[in-house]
């Protein structure tokens, strides 16, 4: 019999970096670090939203330089606009069709018609979720080691006066995360299926952090084997709750993203052709990936980081007492009313951006904190 819950932990193996504002230590020495965002030349306005937004919170104080990657050729306007908005180094640069395009092994009308199966189309759907997948190998983020994705049209909701990339390093985390979600089952119907199969292939044990990725069957054993004809099952009839770290926002080590271990999981699942016939996303694929391969203290939950994309937040109330008013680095800004088990920075949530329901933050916390109040 497989046992598949999560260790109850007596003590967290995370916790969050900061639960208070903190004065910046602009002198302290940086991480080997870049921001990333991919990107359109028609997303220039959303860029400039959220670029501006990471600058106000976080590398005005920070200046860790910018890459911002495309699958065309950037316009003048696009480079003339972001420029001057960020306060380091700014790189643009492309990613060529072997990274970001179609594979010429792959049957077009398969693919198109697979798509409109799962209510898609194959015109506005890149395999952006497998090629960015490998953008950590780009020419211009090999001489990297940290980075943290943005994307277009986001906001940063609360000031961020540490320096996650070296707090990750000394922690020594290997992926973080602010918010997780369900994925839509019929993008992915067979990818935790054949995760699985690979998990098995090579016999990698199950840890706490990939039991917490798992919804246990409780059918009869003899019927289970039956289970694994449904999409999200594995050949015992177990399946995978669906959720995962929206990666939208990461902070994580390319180190680990490159090594032999990732990149013999990442081939496997390119060689089986889901990222094309059916849409499997880069935030499942590196969720599972992080749960097959890593443990729950190398696991970073941003939770003291307010953020905003499309219409999900994550907001921490703020630190009673912890807002630093007297900082003139931080400035005169105002900020949310302080809570007294907050831990924000001169958080300003939004009014009108839906909360997710903490049913995935719970469960895939279970491998991370010890069972205490939630914030």
């Amino acid at each position: 019999m497989r046992n598949l819950r999560v260790t109850p932990l007596r003590q967290s193996v995370d916790l969050p970096f900061a639960t208070r504002c903190l004065e910046p230590n602009v002198h302290a020495p940086r991480e080997n670090a870049t921001i990333v965002m991919l990107a359109r030349n028609s997303e220039v306005r959303g860029a400039i939203r959220s670029i501006e937004s990471i600058e106000r919170q976080f590398n005005r104080w920070f200046h860790y330089p910018i890459i911002f990657l495309n699958d065309v050729p950037w316009e003048t306007a696009f480079i003339d606009a972001l420029t001057p908005v960020a306060s380091g180094e700014v790189k643009f640069d492309v990613i060529d069709n072997g990274m970001w395009g179609f594979p010429e092994w792959m049957d077009l009308g398969n693919a198109k018609a697979a798509v409109a199966r799962q209510k898609g189309h194959l015109d506005d759907w890149k395999p952006s979720a497998n090629k960015p997948s490998m953008f950590f190998n780009h020419p211009a983020l090999k001489p990297y080691k940290w980075y943290w994705r943005v994307e277009p049209d986001v906001e940063f909701l609360c000031s961020i006066t540490y320096d996650p990339f070296v707090m990750m390093s000394e922690a020594k985390k290997v992926y973080g995360y602010t918010m997780a979600l369900w994925e839509r089952g019929e993008t992915a119907p067979s990818l935790f299926y054949q995760v699985t199969r690979y998990k098995e292939k090579l016999n990698i044990p199950s840890s706490d952090l990939w039991k917490s990725f798992i919804d246990a069957s409780w059918a009869p054993f003899l019927v289970r084997p039956l289970l694994s004809w449904l999409r999200g099952r594995d050949s015992h009839g177990d399946g995978w709750n669906w959720c995962h770290y929206w990666s939208n926002f990461e902070i994580a080590d390319m180190d680990w993203f490159r090594s032999k271990d990732y990149m013999g999981f990442f081939s496997m699942l390119d060689e089986l052709g889901g990222f094309y016939f059916e849409r499997w996303g880069d935030a499942p694929v590196h969720s599972l990936g992080a749960a097959l391969l890593l443990q729950p203290e190398q696991i970073h939950w941003f939770e003291d980081i307010g953020y905003l994309h499309e219409v999900f937040q994550t907001c921490p109330a703020n630190a009673l007492g912890g807002q630093l008013p007297e900082s003139s680095e931080l400035g005169a800004d105002s900020w949310d009313k302080e809570q007294p088990d907050g831990i924000g920075c001169r958080c300003q949530c939004s009014r009108s951006a839906i909360r997710p329901p903490a049913t995935c933050s719970n469960a895939l916390a279970q491998s991370l904190r010890a069972p205490k109040r939630a914030y």
